[in-house]
């Protein structure tokens, strides 16, 4: 069984509401409708949503009344907000242990490729890898967003810097975050929060949390700080040699996201554009 857990817990301050809900589908579908079918039509087979306790019961409702009753889902609850990484132990019991798994954002919409090869990937080797998009396919809108750019040496993972404030202005890539370069190359692979783990990670992550007895709203651990620092040797340092390695698998798919009430529009016309098109099925759900 392929488990997709799916990080639905966040605040969503920028967007003011419930994000994994923005109705964006040619029939009203929400953003976490249409990546569920995406999921399941890649190979997944068992999603599991990490929500909050305050819109927890939204999501969940939803998915009872929108989804087919055939999809085999699970809910977890993330109790506080203290980072990706704590939000992917809250799934923990709802995946299969022994089993390798995949990790998405739930306002995130990846795209056929990057789900088809993640879900390739974990079926066939299963080994940590990223699913890395190319920066000029990963920005909705002109409003500034936080990107983390890869360093990828013999197709894996050296490490991750997350650029702020990056937007297109004037038909260039840019930080505005006073870290150098400036200009950033449109084809540089970035990470979209699109994962796939060996099950031998859930230690790694437990002791990350572990570590990190402050760990606050103030003060996330977050999946790619951790991932960087496994993978530059900086943290555990008993681990197999093996777990620090993350393949990055490049994916050809557009990342569409909604981060701020303004690139609803946009996104409802980029989907409609890929129906149109072919690139995307009419009907959310598999049939």
């Amino acid at each position: 069984m392929s488990s997709l857990v799916v990080l639905a817990a966040g605040r969503a301050r920028r967007y003011g509401g419930v994000k994994p809900l923005a109705p964006i589908g040619p029939h009203g579908e929400a953003v976490i409708d249409l990546l569920a079918g995406d999921a399941l039509r890649s190979g997944f087979d068992r999603l599991v949503l990490v929500v909050n306790p305050d819109t927890g019961g939204q999501i969940e409702a939803h998915v009872r009344d929108a989804w087919p009753s055939e999809v085999d889902v699970a809910f977890s609850v993330q109790d506080r907000p203290l980072g990706t990484v704590d939000a992917v132990l809250a799934a923990r019991r709802a995946v299969q242990d022994a089993a390798p798994f995949g990790v998405a954002n739930a306002d995130d919409l990846y795209g056929a490729d990057a789900l088809a090869v993640l879900g390739a990937h974990l079926g066939t080797d299963g080994s940590n890898c990223l699913v890395g998009f190319r920066l000029d396919h990963a920005l909705v809108g002109d409003l500034p967003v936080t990107r983390g750019v890869c360093t990828v040496a013999d197709g894996e993972l050296a490490s991750i810097a997350e650029r702020r404030k990056v937007s297109q202005v004037d038909g260039e890539f840019r930080s505005a975050d006073g870290l150098e370069p400036e200009r950033l190359d449109p084809a540089a692979l970035v990470s979209m929060n699109l994962w796939g783990f060996d099950p031998r990670m859930w230690p790694v992550l437990a002791a990350a949390m572990e570590a990190t007895p402050g760990a606050s709203e103030d003060n996330e651990v977050l999946l790619p700080e951790l991932v960087s620092s496994v993978v530059g040797g900086t943290t555990g340092g008993d681990i197999d040699p093996s777990l620090r390695r993350f393949r990055v698998l490049a994916t050809s798919s557009k990342c569409i996201g909604v981060t701020h009430p303004d690139d609803l529009d946009l996104v409802r016309s980029e989907i409609a554009a890929q129906v149109a098109r072919g690139d995307r099925p009419a009907a959310a759900f598999p049939m």
